[in-house]
């Protein structure tokens, strides 16, 4: 006999209920480079009856490739990892189709990392110190097409100062705040020294900085960068 629905209330941004039906287990890909987190957050969720975690990965990169191999449903992934970022992995995983849904799982409790989460194609928002069941609510809302996504960020957010920064812009400025030269930025990026100056220029202008580590203090404090 099949189990009845049940309903999962919730106090993200779109808070009706969510009907989760007892078919197959939803199959998560958990992606974040602090070992002991990530084996306490997939043994909390395998505790879920109707959630299963079905692959980890410690950075982007690698969660781009078990994503393609394991099809998950839902990808939960931090921001700030080796290689590749949380926000540069949603983008990618918008790109396949019928690709998992994301939530991003963050310290960050920033208008402005929510703002280019969302616009990376994630459905989730939440933050590490969240309780262990709003997590798992937040893999039936997305699994489900809906958003989960803190009210006070989310209000917060759509009153933040926009963003001015372009893709590569943000990437090179990334780059040189962490302290690489133009030349290695360049070789990274495959672009030409100048392409790279010219890049950290506008940046620097459009944030009013001093040179390019104050342009990316200020783009990080703002969850720009």
């Amino acid at each position: 006999m099949t189990a009845a629905p049940k309903l999962v209330e919730s106090k993200s941004v779109e808070s009706r209920p969510v009907e989760i039906k007892s078919a197959a287990p939803i199959r998560v890909l958990l992606v974040e480079d602090q070992t002991m987190l990530r084996g306490a957050l997939a043994a909390l969720l395998n505790l879920e009856p109707d959630i299963t975690v079905i692959a980890q990965a410690t950075n982007g990169h690698e969660a781009l490739k078990l994503a393609r191999l394991h099809a998950p449903d839902v990808v939960i992934t931090d921001i700030e990892m080796p290689e590749r970022t949380g926000l540069e992995l949603a983008d990618d995983l918008k790109q396949i189709g019928s690709g998992p849904h994301v939530i991003i799982l963050t310290t960050f409790a920033r208008p402005g990392y929510l703002r280019r989460a969302l616009d990376a194609g994630a459905h989730g928002y939440l933050l590490k110190d969240s309780p262990a069941s709003e997590l798992a609510e937040a893999v039936r809302r997305v699994n489900a097409g809906l958003r989960a996504i803190d009210p006070a960020l989310a209000a917060e957010a759509w009153g933040a100062e926009q963003d001015p920064l372009s893709d590569r812009e943000r990437q090179i400025l990334h780059r040189a705040g962490e302290g690489r030269s133009s030349v290695e930025i360049a070789a990274e990026l495959h672009l030409s020294e100048g392409t790279v100056r010219n890049y950290l220029s506008e940046a620097i202008a459009k944030l009013g900085a001093a040179n390019r580590i104050d342009a990316a203090r200020i783009a990080r404090e703002r969850g720009w960068l």
